[in-house]
C-alpha cells in the first residue's frame, strides 16, 4: 500500500507540472513554445496517467494479496506478519494483535527486540535466504522458551513471517532452581541466558557470560575445569546437556582429589611404542620407557614440552596449546631434541586427550633422524643443480662475448705483421680471451654443459702418459707414487678432460701439504654384483675401474666436506685459487657417467675416489672410429674454398665476424639474424645454398627445428650447428639431422673455417 500511495503522490506531482506547461504554452505568442510547452504538458499528463493506473493497479493486487493472507493465516494460532523489503509491516493477523498489541511497532525488527538478542541480524539473514530459496527458518533462544522464525517470500519484494513460541520445559525453569548441582544456560556466543540458585551462590553474582565462570576459553563435556568462585578458582567437572536452539546446558559436578603423579597402567609403560603425556600447559606428565630410551634415559622430571623440544619455525608450545585448545585437529612435526646432538630429529604426533576429566596432549614419538639426513641430502641436490643451471647459463652468455672478442682479434692479427707494434697487444687480448675461455669451460665442467670427446681410454696408459707433468707439479717436498691393479678394464672418457681432473685433485693435494708429504694414485678394478650404496648414491651393479688420488694433508673439516664441490667454494687465500678445481672435478667426472667420493680425516688426509663404468669395445664403436677417421682424413686433404653458406646467428658481432672470417676464406655468405628470416630467404628456389652454418639457441625457432624443415626441400644441403652449450644438450636433434656436425663455441678462425671446409669437401 506505501509502494501505491508513492506512485499516486508522484502522479499528482506530475499532473501539475502539466497543468503548470499547458497554462504557459496557452499564455505564450511564440509558436514553436506552444508547441514545445504544450507537448510537454501532453507528454506529463499521459506518465501521470501511467502512474495512476500502476498505483491502481498496486492497490489492487495489496488487496488481494491481503484478503488471501487473511483467509490463509487470518486465523492462525501463530502469530504472523507480512513485511516489505524493508522490514516495515503491511499485515499482521489476529493472534500477531493479541500477542504484541494492535498499536505495535512498524516495523518486525521492533516488535521482536524484547523477545531475543540481536533481533536485526536475525531476520536479515532469514529474509537474503527467502529471497535466493523461497522460504527459510531458524530456531533462536528466548527469555521464555525459544522461538521458531518461518519467512516465506509471497511476492515481488513482500515476505510472510510466521512466529511459533514454545515454552521452556527443560530443568531451567523452575526446577533448575531446587537443584544442588550448580548450573547455567548459555548461548553459543557465551552469553548467559539463566542461572541457578546454587550457581549464583557459588560465584557470589548472577553471571553475564560464560568467562566470568570459567577460567578457561574452551573446554568439552566431561573435562575438568576451574570456576572462578567467590572464594577463588576451585576445580569441577563440567557436564553439558545440548539445549533447544542453540542453547547449552553446562552442569558443574564435583572433581575427583588431584593425584601428584599420574598413575602408569603396565600396558602404557611397557608399550613398544614411544608415548609421552602433556599438560595444557606444556608440563611432562608421564613418559613411558620406550620413550625414555629414545630419549636417551635422561632424567625428564620437571620439564616441559618447550624444553625437551626445539622449535623449527614456530615456537612449539604454541602449537601443543593449538592442539589441546582444539584450535587444530592431530598432527605431527619433526622436532630438533635439545638434549641430543645436532642429528638427533624426532618426529612427535600429538592427539588431544581427556584423562579423569583433564584435557591434555599424547605425544607418539618416532626416530626421524635419517629422514632429515635425507632432507638434507635431497637439498643439497638440489642446490648443485640450481647452481649448475645457473653456471651453465651464465657460460653460454659468456662464451657468445668470448667468440666475438677472440674472432675479431683474429681479424686484426690477420693485417698485422710479427714486426708491428699492435701484434703484441692483439697477441695478449688473444690470451686473454682464451684464459676467459678457459675459465668458462670450468663453469661448463661443473654443470656438465662442456663439450667432450669422449674415447676408449687405458688408465694405465693415461696414467704413465702424465707421470712426468704430474711430478713437475708437486715439487721436491712432496712424492708421488703410483699403483696400479693389472686387471684394471678400460673406460670411455675424454682424455684431456680426464688428464685435467688428475691434475686438480693431485694440486690440491699438494696444496694441503705445505711441509710436505705423499701423494698416492692407486688404481683398482671393483666389480658390484648388486646395488650398493655410496654416501649420497646407490652404485649400480657393474664392473668398475676405481681411481684414488690419496694424500698426508691436514684433511678437511667435516662441515666443510658437503661444500667442497661447489663453485667459488674455497678455502685458500685471495690470489690463490679460483675455487673451481674440485666444481670441475665434479662435472667432469659426473659428465662422464662417473662419480667422485671423497672421505676425510683431520690432520691425516684425504682420500677422492672416481668410478668410471668399465667400457668394452663394441662394433658400433668401431665404426664411428673409422668414420671420424676418414672424416679427418677429408679435412685435411682439402683444399677448395667456395660455395654459398647461410649464415644464421642472433648475436651480431658473432654473425659479424663468422661472416668476414668465411668471405676472406672466398665464401659467398648469406645472414640471417633468426630462423625465420633463414626460411624467408629459402623460399627463392633459384638460391643454390652449400651449407647452413646456424646457433643452436635462438629466440623463437631453435636451430635444429629450422634446419629439418629447410632440409625438406634441399636434402643434400650440409650443416654445421655452432652453440655456446654442449654437443650432448642437443644430441638426440643433431643425430636426426644427416650431414651434420657441432662447434663449440668459443672458436676462432681456423676452427671455423676448417669445420666448414671439412663439411663441403
Amino acid at each position: 500500500m506505501a509502494a501505491a500511495r508513492g506512485i499516486s503522490g508522484r502522479a499528482s506531482w506530475l499532473v501539475a507540472a502539466a497543468a503548470v506547461s499547458l497554462g504557459l504554452g496557452l499564455a505564450t505568442e511564440d509558436p514553436a513554445q506552444r508547441y514545445l510547452l504544450g507537448g510537454t504538458g501532453l507528454a506529463l499528463l499521459l506518465i501521470a496517467l501511467g502512474l495512476r493506473l500502476i498505483g491502481i493497479l498496486d492497490r489492487r493486487r495489496e488487496t488481494l494479496l491481503g484478503e488471501q493472507l487473511q483467509h490463509l493465516v487470518g486465523e492462525d494460532a501463530s502469530p504472523c506478519f507480512t513485511t516489505d523489503e524493508l522490514g516495515q509491516i503491511l499485515f499482521r493477523n489476529a493472534a500477531a494483535m493479541t500477542r504484541f498489541g494492535e498499536n505495535a511497532a512498524a516495523t518486525l525488527v521492533a516488535v521482536l527486540h524484547e523477545q531475543f538478542a540481536s533481533p536485526s541480524a536475525v531476520l536479515f539473514r532469514l529474509q537474503s535466504r527467502a529471497a535466493n530459496m523461497g522460504a527459510a527458518r531458524e530456531d533462536v533462544v528466548t527469555r521464555r522458551g525459544h522461538l521458531r522464525l518461518s519467512v516465506h517470500r509471497v511476492a515481488d519484494r513482500r515476505f510472510l513471517w510466521r512466529l511459533e513460541e514454545f515454552q521452556d520445559r527443560s530443568p531451567t525453569g523452575r526446577g533448575a532452581e531446587g537443584l544442588s548441582l550448580p548450573m547455567v544456560v548459555a548461548n553459543r556466543n557465551g552469553v548467559v541466558l539463566f542461572s541457578n540458585e546454587a550457581m549464583r551462590r557459588l560465584l557470589g553474582e548472577r553471571p553475564k557470560r560464560l568467562d566470568r565462570i570459567f577460567v578457561q576459553p574452551r573446554f568439552s563435556s566431561g573435562e575438568e575445569v576451574q570456576v572462578s568462585s567467590v572464594t577463588g578458582p576451585i576445580r569441577a567437572i563440567v557436564a553439558e546437556v545440548e539445549g533447544a536452539g542453540d542453547r547449552r546446558e553446562l552442569f558443574l559436578l564435583p572433581a575427583p582429589e588431584a593425584k601428584d603423579q599420574d598413575d602408569l597402567p603396565t600396558d602404557y609403560e611397557s608399550l613398544p611404542v614411544a608415548l609421552m603425556k602433556f599438560a595444557p600447559d606444556g608440563h611432562l606428565r608421564s613418559a613411558n620407557r620406550a620413550a625414555r630410551e629414545l630419549l636417551g634415559n635422561e632424567p625428564l622430571t620437571g620439564l616441559s614440552f618447550h624444553e625437551l623440544f626445539e622449535d623449527l619455525g614456530r615456537p612449539v608450545q604454541d602449537w601443543l596449546t593449538d592442539i589441546i585448545e582444539e584450535r587444530l585437529p592431530a598432527g605431527s612435526e619433526v622436532l630438533h631434541v635439545r638434549q641430543g646432538g645436532e642429528e638427533n630429529f624426532l618426529q612427535v604426533q600429538l592427539r588431544r586427550i581427556v584423562e579423569l576429566g583433564r584435557p591434555g596432549a599424547l605425544a607418539t614419538l618416532s626416530d626421524a633422524s635419517a629422514l632429515k639426513k635425507l632432507e638434507a641430502q635431497f637439498n643439497q641436490s638440489q642446490k648443485m643443480q640450481a647452481i649448475g643451471q645457473l653456471a651453465g647459463g651464465i657460460a653460454h652468455d659468456f662464451n657468445n662475448l668470448l667468440t666475438a672478442i677472440s674472432g675479431h682479434c683474429d681479424l686484426l692479427l690477420l693485417r698485422h705483421g710479427r714486426a708491428d707494434s699492435e701484434y703484441s697487444d692483439l697477441e695478449q687480448i688473444r690470451q686473454n680471451a682464451n684464459r676467459a675461455a678457459a675459465l668458462v669451460n670450468q663453469l661448463l665442467a661443473f654443470s656438465r654443459k662442456q663439450t667432450l670427446k669422449p674415447t676408449r681410454l687405458d688408465l694405465q696408459d693415461v696414467l704413465s702418459d702424465l707421470t712426468h707433468l704430474l711430478n713437475r707439479l708437486v715439487g721436491e717436498r712432496v712424492s708421488l707414487k703410483l699403483a696400479h691393479d693389472p686387471l684394471l678394464g678400460p673406460i670411455r672418457a675424454d682424455r684431456r678432460r680426464l688428464e685435467q681432473v688428475l691434475m686438480n685433485l693431485v694440486v690440491n693435494s699438494r696444496d694441503a701439504m705445505p711441509e710436505g708429504g705423499t701423494i698416492r694414485i692407486e688404481t683398482e678394478a671393483v666389480t658390484l654384483h648388486e646395488p650398493t650404496p655410496r654416501e649420497k648414491v646407490i652404485l649400480p651393479p657393474g664392473e668398475y675401474a676405481v681411481i684414488r688420488v690419496i694424500d698426508t694433508g691436514s684433511g678437511i673439516p667435516p662441515d666443510r666436506l658437503d661444500k667442497i664441490f661447489e663453485p667459488f667454494f674455497t678455502t685458500k687465500r685471495v690470489g690463490e685459487g679460483t675455487g673451481l678445481g674440485l666444481s670441475t672435478v665434479y662435472g667432469i667426472v659426473k659428465q662422464s657417467g662417473g662419480y667422485v667420493f671423497v672421505t676425510s680425516e683431520v690432520g691425516k688426509g684425504t682420500c677422492f675416489e672416481l668410478h668410471f663404468p668399465v667400457h668394452e669395445i663394441t662394433e658400433a664403436d668401431s665404426t664411428v672410429a673409422r668414420e671420424a677417421t676418414a672424416r679427418d682424413t677429408k679435412r685435411v686433404m682439402a683444399r677448395k674454398d667456395e660455395g654459398v653458406v647461410l649464415l644464421v646467428e642472433d648475436e651480431a658481432p658473432v654473425r659479424a665476424f663468422a661472416s668476414r672470417a668465411l668471405r676472406l676464406r672466398g665464401y659467398t655468405v648469406l645472414e640471417a639474424e633468426n630462423a625465420e628470416m633463414a626460411l624467408k630467404t629459402l623460399e627463392d628456389p633459384g638460391l643454390e645454398v652449400d651449407i647452413f652454418v646456424t646457433d643452436v639457441v635462438m629466440p623463437g625457432m631453435d636451430g635444429p627445428s629450422w634446419v629439418r624443415q629447410a632440409l625438406e626441400a634441399r636434402p643434400n644441403v650440409k650443416v654445421v650447428f655452432v652453440s655456446g652449450y654442449s654437443e650432448e644438450a642437443f644430441a638426440e636433434d643433431q643425430a636426426r639431422i644427416p650431414n651434420s656436425v657441432f662447434l663449440a663455441k668459443p672458436f676462432s678462425l681456423n676452427d671455423l673455417t676448417t669445420t666448414v671446409q671439412g663439411q663441403l669437401h
